[in-house]
């Protein structure tokens, strides 16, 4: 989970933004955000643009291959990184 002193980031920022595990893998860019609205927090970063998920057969499978959950953030600078799931 992010540090509090990280916390306060504007949604817009992350976009483009690349994520990379803390293992240094490359995981993918954030192409979108997925929000919790009922707790108001962003819950999933995208790894694909949110058309690619209205069109599919499966939203929700597509989901899990194509996103990174929030929780797994570790620190956002230049780079995301998330640890492990």
């Amino acid at each position: 989970m992010l540090e509090s002193d990280q916390v306060d980031v504007r949604i817009s920022e992350l976009y483009g933004k690349r994520i990379i595990s803390n293992e240094g893998k490359m995981l993918g860019e954030v192409k979108g955000i997925m929000l919790n609205l009922e707790d108001g927090v962003v819950s999933h970063l995208l790894l694909t643009d949110a058309e690619t998920f209205l069109k599919s057969s499966n939203p929700r499978n597509e989901i899990q291959k194509r996103s990174i959950a929030f929780k797994r953030v570790k620190k956002i600078s230049e780079t995301v990184i998330v640890g492990k799931e």
